[in-house]
């Protein structure tokens, strides 16, 4: 996927050597034990019963509606599907951040410092100060093939190679203070090229809708890609993503009221990479819920980006067939003499109880420096979710920092429905059709681009058998026509379909 980088190997980008995959499974399996051996050390049934009426005050937090709300704490408080924040002063819950470990919420030893299912947190008796450590780790396996059959040398396959990787596994710590000043860091052990993904400090200015964030974070750039890897709907976002900007270094101000929102900034390149090799970009985005209801939402937003390149960078677009495992069959290369990137894209998302339609559109022009001819790309998806037995997803409009704002979350798992409390969980259905347009037509030679074309199909389950754990399945099947450079391809045939089963363990905290 495209994340303008200069001369930037995509294939390389996402690729960790053993060594870090290794460390990513000790760090997570660490982390994951460590949460783990503090719960169940510290939550006895006698001890929980006997401090569960202190300790549900002390978690609860008062209700409030998500459109207007100030968000205080990056640790979000429970979402109902009604795009409303639920009341936690209720019950203690009575199940474990996992199914094994007991009670979600126990106080360890020390004032303030609790376990719960966002993580170990600690809090001054008057909240002035508020931190906590956190993580994600999602385990990804592959089996892909295509007809024909490509390979990329005489033995090795380019598309269709099974496989197991560690898709994330990442180290996240949020402070918070009393003045609106919020520190959040967030590090992937399983990304060799790019681990500092959010790296911010954000101030929300008191008595106001507004935010300022600087740092490292998403550009305000497309619905789908603002949605935490955490809550995509599918494994891997759709091949229109290969158009749209992520994470760079820069600093953006976010406003909201109680059904829009507005964020504009200014970004440099990536923190992982030097900062000035990709010129500065200014990206905006606005959204609109004309419907936000309890059981329905409708949803619109725009945005537009203007990427301003140095004299000697160069540009280019890519994307997998919606595997992370798989190479990408197209890809326009490198574009030389690009003078800038402009990018516009278009959102739409209506949900009504727990099934939701959500489509997207990306177009994307690359000016020249020489007077030749443009380079202009487009892409876009339409999919569908189904709660089957569960409510719709919430909807988010502020956002605790950044740009992550007007955002749906993820699929709530009630008490009684958890693994952990003798439920079956809650299933998720999805379909996607997405598609890529990489080719250029143009009648000047020297700006032709033949990056190939692709569409594709995905259909996914989902599992959430308790609140901080996940299964995904998906099928993808996919019609490309690769891009020039796919030379396997023969001269007869220069249609190519390909098929991937994918899978994911996936938990949070």
């Amino acid at each position: 996927m495209h994340r303008v980088q200069p001369n930037n190997n995509a294939a390389q980008a996402v690729r960790a050597t053993g060594s870090v995959r290794l460390v990513s499974r000790l760090i997570s399996g660490v982390a994951t034990s460590t949460l783990v051996a503090a719960a169940t050390l510290c939550a006895a049934p006698q001890a929980f019963a006997q401090t569960a009426s202190v300790l549900a005050p002390q978690a609860a937090r008062a209700p409030r509606h998500v459109s207007t709300r100030r968000e205080t704490h990056p640790a979000r408080a429970p979402e109902s599907s009604s795009g409303q924040v639920t009341n936690a002063n209720a019950t203690a819950p009575t199940a474990g951040i996992f199914p094994f470990v007991p009670p979600y919420f126990t106080k360890l030893p020390g004032a303030g410092l609790s376990v719960d299912t966002k993580g170990i947190s600690y809090a001054t008796d008057n909240k002035d100060v508020q931190f906590r450590i956190g993580g994600r780790y999602q385990e990804e396996f592959s089996a892909a093939s295509t007809s024909p059959r490509l390979r990329s040398t005489a033995t090795t396959p380019l598309v269709g190679a099974d496989g197991i990787d560690s898709r994330r596994a990442f180290f996240e710590a949020y402070l918070t203070l009393s003045n609106g000043v919020a520190v959040a860091l967030q590090y992937d052990f399983a990304n060799a090229t790019q681990p500092i993904q959010d790296a911010v400090v954000s101030y929300h200015a008191p008595n106001t809708n507004v935010i300022y964030t600087i740092g490292n974070f998403k550009e305000p750039f497309s619905l789908n890609q603002l949605i935490s890897d955490n809550n995509t709907l599918f494994t891997e976002r759709s091949v229109m993503d290969g158009l749209v900007p992520g994470r760079n270094f820069g600093g953006a101000v976010s406003t909201y009221g109680d059904k829009w929102t507005a964020t504009g900034g200014v970004y440099a390149g990536n923190a992982n990479n030097t900062l000035t090799d990709n010129g500065f970009a200014g990206t905006a985005r606005a959204t609109y819920a004309p419907i936000l209801e309890k059981t329905q939402l409708l949803h619109f937003g725009v945005a537009g980006s203007y990427r301003s390149l140095d004299q000697l960078a160069t540009a280019s677009f890519n994307s997998r067939p919606e595997d992370y495992l798989e190479r990408a069959l197209v890809n326009t290369g490198t574009l030389r003499n690009a003078d800038a990137i402009e990018r516009v894209n278009g959102e739409a998302l209506y949900q009504f109880a727990n099934v939701r339609l959500q489509g997207e559109y990306t177009f994307v022009n690359v000016t020249s420096t020489n007077g030749s001819s443009d380079r202009s790309f487009q892409g876009g998806y339409v999919e569908g979710g189904w709660v089957i037995n569960g409510a719709g997803r919430p909807y988010r409009v502020s956002q605790p920092y950044g740009s992550e704002a007007a955002v749906l979350q993820g699929v709530q798992v009630e008490d009684a429905q958890r693994v952990s409390n003798g439920g079956i969980g809650v299933f998720e259905l999805g379909l996607r059709y997405s598609a890529l347009d990489l080719n250029n037509a143009n009648r000047v030679a020297a700006s032709r681009v033949t990056g190939g074309s692709e569409q594709d199909f995905t259909a996914g389950l989902n599992w959430y058998p308790d609140r901080n754990i996940r299964m995904m399945a998906d099928y993808v099947h996919g019609w490309v026509s690769p891009a020039s450079t796919i030379t396997e391809v023969s001269a007869v045939r220069k249609e190519v379909e390909s098929d991937a089963f994918v899978g994911r363990m996936q938990l949070y905290w």
